[in-house]
């Protein structure tokens, strides 16, 4: 009867460790694959990933995301401009990213750095439209890192134009 017991125990305990196992696999936080074209590649202290060590992102992924939108006036465009997209602080969230600044850069090769605080103290945006319609390569596309700057006088400052940046294809997280 003891022998009975101790291979039901043993055989509980192991059934027990491999359902726990299992579970806190499936709830490690997972980034779907994305199904069109990559536009974004996040990479660095990042703890959600899709693909590697980086995170990938096609438009349809940025657009599942929370939506967000803004007028503002910029140095780049006559007339205020509507912008659409994630919020910065919300694709960030999705990767669960874990450092001070962000190195963006640009289909171009522009690279500007970005403190993290930035998408934290305003509603920076990850737009992917302008206007309400797709942004092209040759209309800074397909994404632009852009501030609400009628939202905050400071924000009318050299430093956040040259942190917009647009034709932006992959942050690097430091």
């Amino acid at each position: 009867m003891f022998l009975a017991f101790a291979t039901w125990w043993r055989r509980a305990v192991w059934g027990m460790l491999w359902v726990a196992t299992g579970l806190a696999w499936a709830a490690e936080p997972r980034l779907p694959q994305p199904s069109g074209r990559v536009v974004l590649t996040v990479t660095g202290l990042i703890d959600v990933r899709n693909q590697g060590a980086q995170a990938v992102f096609d438009l349809a992924l940025l657009e599942a995301l929370p939506q967000h939108r803004f007028t503002t006036r910029t140095p780049w465009n006559d007339g205020p401009v509507t912008f659409s997209g994630p919020r910065l602080r919300d694709v960030l969230a999705a990767v669960k990213a874990r450092g001070t600044q962000l190195r963006a850069t640009a289909l171009n090769g522009y690279r500007i750095t970005i403190p993290i605080e930035d998408a934290q103290r305003f509603d920076v945006i990850v737009a992917t439209r302008k206007n309400d319609a797709p942004m092209a390569v040759r209309d800074q596309g397909p994404l632009f890192i852009i501030y609400p700057f009628d939202s905050d006088p400071q924000l009318r400052d050299k430093r956040y134009y040259e942190r917009s940046i647009w034709q932006l294809k992959a942050l690097h997280v430091e």
